[in-house]
């Protein structure tokens, strides 16, 4: 059974993504931690780093955020065009924006402790199978649909009902959707952003459209994806659930229990688990996780295993089970960035690669893309992922 569990308690909420009575994925929201990717502002722009090509917006909420020049210039497809051409690159910030004007972006990072959200005038409304995108003049497919003839057809149902220089990208789901339904979740978006458009702008900043936090964000993400229920400990939020499933129109049940949801599965158990810098393995071995501002620290321990055989044998044993761990832990805590693994050292390249072997089929499964290296010289394991939702690291 597949089941998102929201569970508040005064004004915190966790998420979790459960599947068969195990966490998958955990996130949580509260007014000091809360999520405003997606959002999108009339923001004011202040001053103007030349140096970096870049500036920084008042979103009209504290600190400010931050705009490079390539977030400005007309949208490329990244697939196709990954960096800027040499004529971008002689462009200047100043030639399009200003101190004082007003901007209209869109919050592509959440903000962090010591750094502001990250902004982009590339507009982009999220729907139930596509991302419709005003200000784009591309259409693109989901890079896990692979079937080239489906892509090809779901290119030709976009161009056929999105307005002229507009662009979409159609999501993972609609691979198993129909033309209406995706015909249906085109207009849908059109009409969301003709509102926004529709907004006062003589005064800014201000905020003037709200993705819905991590909640919708989790519930549009998953709804398609053979979810069976939603769970939910309060009438608020079984309502605000009922508001969203009605917004994308999708149907699931939503179980709202007479009894603490906390109790079910080990819940409890397992969330306090998730928050500690140490996981032990069932062989005995364990792992540590160590997040700073640049990347995050994993380091595997034989612990208490001793092995039977060899070294080589028992150091792959423990390094195999600790990378099946790795994959599900840094899914399950939304670890992003870049990510180094500091496996007990390897002497046999046969073992290397099987542990690589293992780290992508157990990453493939995770809903964000994983991309794993080669060990360095230095024998770790380097790897990068996509935050789900950057606020909660």
């Amino acid at each position: 059974m597949k089941e998102i569990i929201i569970y508040e308690e005064n004004e915190n909420k966790t998420i979790m993504y459960v599947e068969n009575q195990k966490i998958l994925e955990k996130y949580e929201e509260n007014e000091t931690n809360r999520t405003i990717e997606g959002n999108i502002y009339i923001g004011k722009v202040q001053n103007i780093l030349n140096g970096l090509q870049a500036a920084f917006v008042d979103l009209g909420n504290g600190k400010n955020a931050f705009i490079h020049l390539k977030d400005i210039l007309p949208k490329r497809n990244i697939v196709e065009e990954p960096e800027l051409s040499e004529d971008e690159k002689k462009l200047n910030i100043k030639d399009y924006i200003n101190p004082g004007m007003p901007i209209i972006v869109e919050v592509k990072r959440d903000e962090t402790s010591n750094k502001g959200a990250r902004v982009s005038t590339h507009i982009s409304i999220k729907g139930r199978f596509i991302v419709y995108m005003p200000n784009a003049t591309f259409i693109t497919v989901s890079q896990k649909i692979k079937d080239k003839e489906k892509r090809n057809e779901l290119i030709k149902i976009a161009e056929k009902y999105l307005p002229q220089n507009t662009g979409a990208i159609l999501r993972t789901v609609s691979e198993s959707a129909t033309e209406q339904e995706i015909k249906e979740d085109i207009e849908a978006q059109i009409e969301k952003w003709e509102n926004i458009k529709k907004l006062e702008v003589e005064k800014y900043p201000k905020e003037i459209f709200n993705s819905g936090g991590i909640i919708k964000k989790i519930i549009i993400d998953l709804a398609d994806n053979d979810l069976d229920r939603i769970v939910v400990n309060s009438a608020a939020m079984k309502s605000k659930i009922e508001d969203i499933l009605k917004e994308i129109d999708k149907k699931l049940e939503i179980y709202f229990p007479k009894d603490n949801i906390l109790d079910w599965y080990n819940l409890r158990r397992d969330l306090a688990a998730i928050e500690s810098r140490k996981v032990w393995l069932k062989n005995g071995g364990f792992i540590t996780i160590d997040k700073t501002e640049a990347l995050t620290a994993i380091d595997v321990n034989s612990g208490k295993f001793v092995g039977k055989n060899n070294l080589e044998e028992t150091i792959f044993l423990v390094n195999e089970q600790a990378a099946a761990e790795i994959a599900r832990q840094i899914r399950l805590r939304d670890i992003g960035g870049i990510i180094l693994i500091d496996f007990i050292d390897m002497y046999s390249e046969e073992h290397k690669k099987k542990i690589i072997d293992i780290m992508r089929k157990e990453t493939q499964s995770d809903r964000s893309r994983v991309q794993i290296e080669e060990f360095t010289k230095l024998n770790l394991l380097e790897l990068t992922r996509k935050h789900i939702c950057s606020n909660f690291k």
